[in-house]
């Protein structure tokens, strides 16, 4: 029997705020452990959650990029349940009247649009974390310690319709939502950190039956090809399963990144194992409309539009990509188009892709707080657009406008590198290369013409690479057809 997979996304995204959902400790990730609580996020008696107004900003501005329904009035609830990392016994999170509902994120998968459904985005308190004692990972550690500088810390949580039909489409949607949430500035996507962390909720059915199938919810998974390997283990263990005659178990399960398998951790709870009920320190939250058109406002452009408005400007998929995936290197190059006069933006993005990322990578210096400015910078790609320079001596010159004040002709000028367009000066150097290689002319005569590149090269490098590669190859191809 053939099955289809079903797969819904839940997405949780710590959000850039200073300090925390409902107290005034920092977020700061990396510092010494349970050095960043206080009464509020230890859940001590008598300590009052107060909400964090940038925390609901960003949550509307999420929802707007995602093409959600800003609701006028949502509610904070206590979902309860014990587990050593959660102080207070419950989180604070939404449950029935989350703040945002009814969106989607289109995704492209082999070349082919798609459009995910968005159930709901709602906000949450983090939990603290576990430091697992005698092992890398929970499988084989003898104890755990418990780290609370991360409870309290502000999430949204993004949850899919179940409309993910592969272990691909769930990665690149998953790619998408961080792409789009980076741009917009509420999350800092950071996988590593625990920024960005994905459940996949995973079922099968038999090929054209409407019916869902009983899910499994795969935990934490904290990498793009931990969420594409985990779905792809979790659909073939269904598969076989069945294949077995055996029921699907409905349970929360643990992805190990090692043995590339799941494994149960629990039963899957249901809403009602949680007892939900509106949180009675928190007043409903009332979002006005005038409030959500000044978010709505102050909406950078999404990477969609980006990426478009790139195309147009002549760069092809790879680039726009590579660029939209880097927010310094992106910001640089847009301040570029922004100056760039006559060069060429795909000459731009070439180079701030290649030569430029490949010197900054090298170096101390990066694209926030570039030391060559966008207007120096296409200034140099001028001087190689209009043939001043041959790019291989641009590839040189590089490195030196870091250290130097002076402009890019001045620097030329002084360093004497200007590229070589002068036939008359090239005709001598050619005319004694081809007397010092009439084999190399007789297998070009031959039909052989890539070994004319042999002459060429002998060219660029007795000029020192400032001829021009496209001169010196025509006209040592009309010296060899006129002997």
């Amino acid at each position: 029997m053939a099955f289809e997979p079903v797969i819904g996304i839940e997405v949780h995204a710590q959000l850039k705020t200073n300090t925390k959902l409902f107290c005034g400790c920092p977020t700061t990730f990396g510092q010494a452990t349970n050095s960043h609580v206080c009464p509020v996020c230890l859940g001590l008696p008598g300590a009052l959650p107060v909400l964090n107004r940038q925390t609901v900003l960003f949550a509307i501005r999420a929802g707007l990029a995602l093409n959600c329904q800003i609701q006028p009035q949502s509610v904070f609830a206590r979902k309860n349940y014990f587990y050593p990392d959660l102080p207070k016994g419950y989180q604070i999170s939404q449950f029935d009247l989350p703040l945002c509902t009814g969106g989607y994120v289109d995704i492209v998968v082999d070349g082919q649009p798609k459009r995910i459904g968005v159930t709901r985005i709602h906000m949450e308190e983090d939990a603290g974390k576990l430091l697992h004692q005698g092992a890398e990972a929970i499988s084989g550690a003898t104890h755990s310690l418990v780290d609370l500088n991360r409870a309290c810390t502000p999430l949204i949580e993004i949850v899919s319709e179940p409309d993910i039909r592969s272990a691909q489409e769930a990665k690149i949607y998953v790619e998408t939502l961080k792409q789009i949430l980076e741009h917009i500035g509420v999350c800092d996507g950071n996988l590593e950190e625990g920024s960005l962390r994905a459940d996949a909720n995973v079922s099968i059915r038999p090929v054209g039956q409407d019916a869902f199938g009983t899910k499994t919810e795969v935990k934490n998974l904290n990498s793009f090809r931990s969420i594409e390997r985990a779905v792809i283990y979790e659909i073939k263990r269904q598969e076989e399963a069945l294949g077995r005659g055996e029921a699907i178990v409905q349970q929360t399960r643990h992805y190990d990144d090692t043995t590339q398998k799941t494994r149960a951790m629990r039963s899957k709870e249901e809403a009602h194992d949680y007892r939900y009920f509106p949180d009675p320190d928190l007043l409903p939250l009332v979002v006005t409309p005038q409030q959500i058109e000044e978010v709505r406002a102050q909406l950078p452009e999404l990477p969609q539009a980006r990426r478009k408005r790139y195309r147009d400007l002549g760069l092809g998929e790879h680039d726009c990509e590579t660029l939209l995936n880097d927010l310094a290197r992106l910001a640089y190059f847009d301040a570029c188009v922004a100056v760039k006069g006559e060069v060429a933006p795909k000459l731009i993005a070439n180079w701030i892709l290649g030569e430029m990322t490949a010197v900054y990578k090298e170096g101390k210096h990066g694209f926030e707080g570039s030391p060559i400015i966008p207007e120096r910078f296409v200034a140099f790609l001028l001087l190689i657009q209009t043939d001043k320079i041959s790019g291989k001596i641009g590839k040189e010159l590089l490195p030196k406008l870091i250290g130097s004040t002076q402009s890019p002709s001045e620097l030329v000028a002084s360093l004497g590198v200007s590229q070589m367009t002068d036939t008359s000066a090239l005709d001598g150097i050619i005319a004694d290369i081809l007397a010092a290689n009439p084999d190399v002319i007789e297998k070009v005569k031959s039909g052989k013409t890539n070994a004319a590149d042999f002459l060429i090269g002998q060219v660029m490098k007795q000029t020192r690479g400032q001829a021009k590669p496209d001169l010196v190859r025509e006209l040592i191809h009309q010296k060899i057809q006129s002997l």
